[in-house]
């Protein structure tokens, strides 16, 4: 099982799109359902907090659900949703973007990540693309994602080193990426990444925010 994801907005056109995004990075193994737009009349711009219970309850599991919302009265919406949902499933409410929030934590929770490692993700997705565009506050705290730039291990043991070339100009796209956070989380070792190009890293390759920030732009 893995943490399940939940996509509320105003609009259905638009759940269902970042939902369709998101599956992109989760793949299979990770249930993502939809929550947008209202239950009467169908489909009209708004939220509904039962369509949201449904969708938690759709996307429940063991490991618990983050539920993602776009704006204004979507965050009420979820807020009753849990509150009528009950004790019965974990739920965690994301303060993060919609979009890039709902891809980082699809990647996160297909690598096995717990629901607080998948929420960190999710808040810090914004971090590759304020890096990217050179931002000032690219280092504010709430930015960095789950993982940081990762400290030497104690009494780590044998390391090995694997050097390897991204032959697109453009560097390590969003959906590779994905693939590689969740070989890394299948290993049984760290694996940590740097950026010979830029000197970025390293970072843990278990975040696909902190993996993209510091590799996604080789050029």
């Amino acid at each position: 099982m893995s943490v399940g994801l939940v996509i509320v907005s105003h609009s259905a056109k638009l759940a269902e799109g970042v939902v369709e995004l998101a599956r992109e990075m989760g793949g299979e193994d990770v249930v993502i359902e939809a929550a947008g737009g209202m239950a009467d009349p169908p489909g009209a711009i708004g939220t509904d907090a039962e369509l949201v219970m449904g969708a938690i309850e759709r996307a429940a599991s063991p490991d618990g659900v983050l539920v993602l919302m776009d704006l204004g009265s979507a965050l009420m919406s979820a807020e009753m949703a849990v509150e009528m949902a009950g004790d019965d499933v974990l739920v965690r409410l994301a303060d993060a973007p919609l979009v890039e929030g709902a891809v980082a934590a699809a990647a996160a929770a297909r690598g096995g990540l717990g629901l607080d490692e998948v929420a960190a993700e999710a808040r810090g997705a914004l971090r590759a693309k304020t890096e990217q565009l050179g931002a000032e506050d690219a280092d504010a705290p709430g930015d960095q994602g789950s993982v940081a730039p990762a400290a030497p291990a104690a009494a780590a043991g044998p390391a090995e080193e694997l050097r390897l070339r991204v032959e697109n100009r453009l560097g390590l796209h969003a959906r590779p990426a994905a693939r590689l956070v969740g070989a890394a989380a299948a290993a049984e070792a760290d694996v940590e990444i740097s950026n010979e190009t830029t000197g970025k890293g390293p970072v843990s390759a278990r975040s696909l925010t902190a993996l993209c920030a510091s590799t996604c732009d080789l050029d």
